[in-house]
């Protein structure tokens, strides 16, 4: 079955939203202290990229990956580091920031992993919420969009690792008749 892409939301809206989120994250850290940005590959990294140059403050980023395997009922206890950040965290600013939060599996685990290393804050921004698919307990600290339900690609969203270089968000939907 083939796919068909149905736009979601426009690249316009997007750029808008990146530039508040900035100015909120910007008012959130009002000391000198340089915040720790945290890009969550590989989904984040056109947010990211747009973001931290919309973020009023010094910044230091850096890069995690994670991986998940093993069975959907255990996916919460499979989740590993591909690649884990180098900066030191301890007593500093930490902001993760994702593409989207669904059931919070994977935040789950990389919030609980950094907040050993104890930072002296931590919190999230995705540019998707979809906090009605939550299965873990976890907060959006600052939210792109919230989104209710459906399958999204493009922004950095993938589907198959198809779809991340698009500049607007699309709904990804099974044509049934191709």
């Amino acid at each position: 079955m083939a796919h068909k892409l149905i736009p979601f939301i426009k690249a316009e809206e997007i750029e808008q939203r990146v530039q508040e989120l900035g100015r909120e994250i910007t008012a959130a850290y009002d000391d000198d202290n340089p915040l720790v940005c945290v890009c969550v590959l590989k989904g984040g990294f056109l947010f990211f990229s747009d973001l931290i140059r919309k973020i009023d403050k010094d910044l230091e980023v850096d890069f995690v990956r994670l991986a998940s395997y093993g069975t959907a009922t255990a996916r919460g206890e499979d989740i590993l580091f591909s690649k884990d950040m180098e900066v030191p965290i301890d007593g500093r600013d930490v902001l993760i920031v994702e593409d989207i939060v669904d059931t919070g599996h994977s935040m789950d685990f990389l919030k609980h992993v950094l907040l050993k290393r104890r930072p002296k804050s931590l919190k999230i921004c995705a540019l998707v919420d979809k906090n009605e698919r939550r299965e873990i307990d976890i907060e959006v600290d600052f939210a792109g969009f919230r989104i209710p339900e459906g399958f999204i690609v493009g922004y950095g969203l993938d589907y198959a690792e198809r779809y991340r270089e698009l500049d607007a968000i699309y709904e990804l939907v099974t044509d049934p008749g191709k």
